[in-house]
């Protein structure tokens, strides 16, 4: 289960540091503190998609369990 784990992490943590950048960038107020938001905002989308990716791969491997 860690294996699927680690590539849905992959996946997901990137998307989630992609949303969190867009959202900086989009909105004039969070974009002047851009330097300062963006490497924390990626930093902490990457982190919580550890625990989102453990619940996913175990979901998958109860699905696939009886195969």
């Amino acid at each position: 289960m860690f294996k699927i784990a680690a590539l849905i992490w992959m996946v997901l943590g990137t998307t989630l540091a992609g949303v969190a950048l867009i959202v900086i960038v989009t909105i004039p107020r969070l974009f002047d503190l851009g330097m300062v938001l963006i490497p924390i905002a990626c930093g902490a989308a990457a982190i919580l998609a550890i625990p989102l990716s453990y619940l996913i791969a175990r979901q998958i491997a109860a699905q696939t369990a009886g195969r």
